[in-house]
């Protein structure tokens, strides 16, 4: 797919030609829809999860064994957004024409929806006026009893699923699991970043979703596969990158997918074709500065104290112990429960990433750009 000009994708996902690796999480995810199994799936943000998600999903487009739908409920605010982009999801996978587009439009038609279209992508919107909370049960649960009686097995992803946990409604974690539970047609991804909320929800034993589904925890690509995906891609269109230039790159993005897509995006966008380390170190300054505008904006929205904070964890690239005498001392955090506090505070902002994929819980900036910019800057 040479049309593509620019191999380094950071948007949207487009085809297995540019996905980097990831062949143990496509076979875990394989061999738990083979087996009628449930998968929940963690990472941070901007690590791959959702391109994962459709690069797992090409596997089924030739073939109409198993019925892939993906949605995305990230700007989801209540039960009913839900219900919206659940409608929305089903019918891009089912379109209008299809026979089982024709079979969901004539069960929608009975909740009257306004249905429009964007005027650039196509993609359809649907807006539902609910009369009463009953009537959202009623439809939440009619969508899942269309699908199963479809006669294809269907397997839906859900991404961001964390959003549930701050809807208004009550309950909503156990009425899902109570429509989910029986379902014999529909196999479930349950996507989410924050992994605080997401491990919450499947690993407390007193929530409704406790034993229902394998973790798949997403980590970094290893550095290996990566560089020979790099190279390959800088080859492929008569490019040069040279063993320290990938090593670099790779350092300094800490190997984050987005991160590493996005400044190899950078470097092959510019007209050298040969990429050495003075190549790399360009574009990262480059990068950094045309973000410097929208990192600034980050102090108008902390406290004195948070912000100090924030600059002294990138200081630290990463940390274990924020409540070290060393590091309280170096960078006047005051007392060991104010460096707590703060901690948790950033934390919950999402400014600050808590990894606990490793044998001691480590710390840093969640946004790596912001966390170079910091780390030249201060």
């Amino acid at each position: 797919m040479n049309t593509v000009l620019n191999p380094f994708v950071i948007k949207e996902y487009v085809s297995k030609e540019f996905f980097c690796d990831r062949k143990n999480e496509l076979f875990t995810l394989h061999r738990n829809v083979k087996n009628g199994t449930n998968t929940t799936l963690i990472s941070p943000r901007k690590m791959g999860k959702s391109g994962l998600i459709l690069r797992f999903f090409e596997d089924f487009s030739t073939n109409n064994r198993v019925q892939p739908i993906y949605v995305d409920i990230y700007s989801s605010r209540s039960l009913k957004d839900f219900i919206q982009l659940m409608a929305e999801a089903i019918l891009i996978k089912f379109p209008e024409k299809s026979t089982i587009g024709k079979r969901f439009m004539n069960m929608l038609k009975k909740l009257r929806p306004i249905i429009t279209f964007d005027p650039y992508s196509g993609i359809p919107q649907i807006e539902i006026g609910f009369q009463s909370s009953h009537e959202i049960v009623y439809t939440l649960q009619g969508l899942f009893t269309f699908l199963e009686e479809q006669n294809v097995p269907i397997l839906i992803a859900i991404d961001e699923f964390q959003q549930i946990g701050v809807y208004p409604e009550k309950n909503v974690e156990a009425m899902l699991r109570t429509y989910i539970q029986p379902l014999k047609n529909i196999q479930f991804i349950f996507c989410g970043s924050n992994k605080s909320m997401m491990t919450e929800m499947f690993l407390h034993a007193k929530r409704p979703f406790f034993g229902s589904t394998r973790l798949l925890y997403l980590d970094k690509i290893d550095d290996d596969e990566y560089k020979k995906f790099i190279k390959y891609h800088f080859e492929n269109r008569k490019k040069q990158i040279d063993d320290e230039a990938l090593s670099l790159i790779l350092s300094w993005t800490k190997s984050h997918t987005y991160y590493t897509q996005n400044l190899c995006n950078y470097i092959f966008s510019a007209k050298n074709n040969m990429v050495n380390t003075n190549v790399v170190k360009q574009a990262m300054a480059d990068i950094l500065r045309e973000n410097e505008s929208f990192f600034f904006q980050y102090r108008q929205l902390l406290t004195p104290n948070q912000w100090k904070f924030l600059i002294a964890v990138a200081k630290e690239d990463q940390i274990s112990q924020v409540t070290a005498q060393r590091f309280i001392a170096k960078y006047e955090i005051g007392t060991p429960s104010n460096s707590r506090r703060l901690l948790k505070s950033l934390i919950e902002k999402e400014l600050i990433l808590e990894n606990t994929s490793t044998d001691k819980p480590t710390y840093q900036v969640y946004d790596l750009f912001f966390s170079r910019w910091l780390q030249v800057k201060y």
